[in-house]
């Protein structure tokens, strides 16, 4: 064997590839449908002979990106710690995004309220009792300047979590970086931009399909010339996989949704090599944890197989799966909520030796309310103490190799192949989406998980084990009330005082532009700079591209 050790520096192969290991136990090697979930996972006493030899594993960095999409990984620079904020007005974010950050955080990441999601103004009738509630309420060009007031945009990588209205959050976020004299080509971030996942798991949609999908593109293609450096979709698996679906169909619906956006993306005129490097994906991590690990490695080589055979492209990061990790909020329980914590360090832990490029970690009160200053601190030092007080970073891929990660990988790659085939054959993501799909999946997946807990099959500590008759007294973040109804108030107030000839030409402007198919992008930029409103822009979107209903309900 032929170790490397030292001072931070990787383990790139624990094996020569003239000396194969053998490992000789008695049992059977297990058949070819070997059934990942927990009762069935593939175990040491199963093993009757395996080799792994140096060829088997190609070192991180290289085709097919098993082992990771960076030679020396974590050692070259550690994953963007990307906290999740976002709750009440602008004032409060940016508050709590300027406690986080001198507390060690790298990345923002912002949380919308559900109004915002949905285009919708503080002051719709609709958003009543949703006014910050799950998030920060954005209306127009004046929250965005105190949301980010005293932060370099320069100098820090932004994360908005939204998708219905991502080409309005996303021109906002310019418009305010043009003020600020933030030249566009040095903006760095990521914008959600999936639409099709709301279809899927969330309903927070408000187009139908086709038009979404439209803008989906204009943004893409409005940021391959201005924002080169901006991450313009994040696929996302987490929000399928909180809404129950299993680790294969997480890799299967996402990856699947990936190819359509690319796919949607060349029938606008968008080369491979320009949308695919720009295309970032997001996963959740579960409490299986040998699991976890395999399917962040299973999907880094099923998405390099996948788009290889399906569009040849030349540049090698076309092929390459980055991807942000969030532990699981499904998995967070309101009962003995203090076990959360421990969760989520494993959900962490799971995180960073499957590969992560990013991550946010979960409060453990996040089950009851929002996180209270001292959760969210304590879930970062979760990163931090992970980061800096284990040594895991100093090895590349440290679990490669076993054989339990091995099967688990080639399992999970395997079974969400024959899942995406199978997608594609029935007309690719966007039509299963229409038809549902995807949504009847995961409610089956849901229903079957449902049932495994209620039975016992499952356990969860404080929950179906080990419960206690205490109900916690825990109560999360208290939001003020008053917060809400000032949002609405200023909101009011601004448009008292503003040129209504001027917004009225604006929304002219857009009306025009999605009638003609014309890109939107630079169009809401400017209506956004003169004070035209989140709402008053979608609800333009609305007349024109109508709404939609998901088959199944959702």
């Amino acid at each position: 064997m032929i170790i490397q050790l030292g001072d931070r520096q990787p383990i790139y192969h624990r094996v020569h590839a003239s000396y194969p290991l053998r490992i000789n136990m008695d049992g059977d090697f297990g058949d070819s449908d070997l059934n990942t979930s927990r009762s069935s996972h593939p175990t040491m006493d199963t093993l009757d002979e395996v080799n792994f030899s140096h060829d088997t594993l190609s070192p991180s960095g290289e085709p097919p990106y098993v082992r990771g999409i960076h030679k020396n990984m974590y050692l070259d620079r550690l994953w963007t710690m990307r906290q999740y904020a976002g709750f009440a007005d602008a004032q409060s974010t940016n508050l709590r995004f300027k406690d986080l950050l001198s507390k060690g955080q790298s990345g923002l990441s912002v949380a919308f309220d559900l109004p915002t999601q949905l285009g919708l103004d503080s002051n719709s009738e609709l958003a009543t009792g949703e006014v910050g509630k799950v998030g920060v309420a954005i209306d127009s060009i004046h929250d965005v300047r105190v949301l980010f007031d005293g932060i370099d945009l320069s100098n820090v990588s932004t994360s908005m979590t939204i998708n219905a209205p991502a080409t309005s959050l996303f021109a906002l976020y310019v418009a305010y970086a043009d003020e600020m004299g933030v030249p566009r080509n040095q903006l760095r971030g990521t914008v959600q931009n999936d639409i099709l996942k709301e279809y899927i798991a969330r309903g927070l949609y408000i187009f139908p399909p086709l038009q979404s999908m439209r803008l989906t593109t204009d943004l893409m293609s409005w940021s391959r010339e201005n924002t080169p450096l901006w991450n313009t979709i994040s696929v996302s698996g987490y929000h399928m996989r909180e809404a129950g679906c299993t680790a294969t169909q997480e890799i299967a619906f996402t990856l699947s949704n990936g190819l359509e956006y690319i796919q949607q993306a060349i029938n606008v005129g968008i080369g491979i090599d320009d949308v695919a490097p720009r295309i970032s994906f997001f996963f959740g991590c579960h409490n299986d944890f040998f699991e976890e690990v395999a399917k962040f490695r299973a999907a880094r080589k099923l998405w390099h197989n996948l788009v290889t055979e399906r569009f040849q492209p030349n540049n090698p990061k076309s092929t390459m799966l980055r991807f942000h990790t969030q532990t699981a909020g499904v998995t967070l329980t309101a009962q003995q909520p203090i076990n959360n914590s421990v969760r989520v360090a494993y959900q962490a832990l799971a995180a960073v030796l499957g590969g992560t490029q990013s991550l946010h970690t979960n409060s453990y009160d996040e089950a009851i309310g929002l996180p209270t200053e001292e959760s969210a601190l304590l879930a970062l030092r979760t990163q931090q103490i992970l980061a800096l007080e284990t040594n895991i970073p100093n090895t590349v891929d440290p679990l490669a190799g076993s054989y339990l990660i091995e099967e688990l990988t080639t399992k999970l790659h395997d079974e969400s192949r024959k899942l995406i085939e199978s997608i594609e054959s029935d007309g690719g993501a966007m039509n299963c989406v229409i038809s549902g799909y995807q949504q009847r999946e995961i409610h089956e997946a849901a229903w079957n998980q449902l049932q495994a807990t209620e039975c016992g099959k499952i356990s969860i500590v404080g929950v179906n084990k080990y419960t206690e008759s205490d109900e916690s007294e825990q109560l999360g973040q208290i939001i003020d009330p008053s917060k809400a109804q000032n949002q609405i108030n200023k909101l009011n107030e601004m448009k008292k005082n503003r040129d209504e000839s001027l917004i009225e030409k604006h929304l002219e402007k857009i009306r025009i532009g999605a009638e003609n198919n014309d890109n939107l992008l630079e169009i809401m930029i400017e209506a956004y700079r003169a004070e035209v409103t989140l709402g008053e822009v979608n609800d333009v979107l609305r007349e024109v591209f109508g709404t939609w209903i998901a088959p199944s309900g959702v």
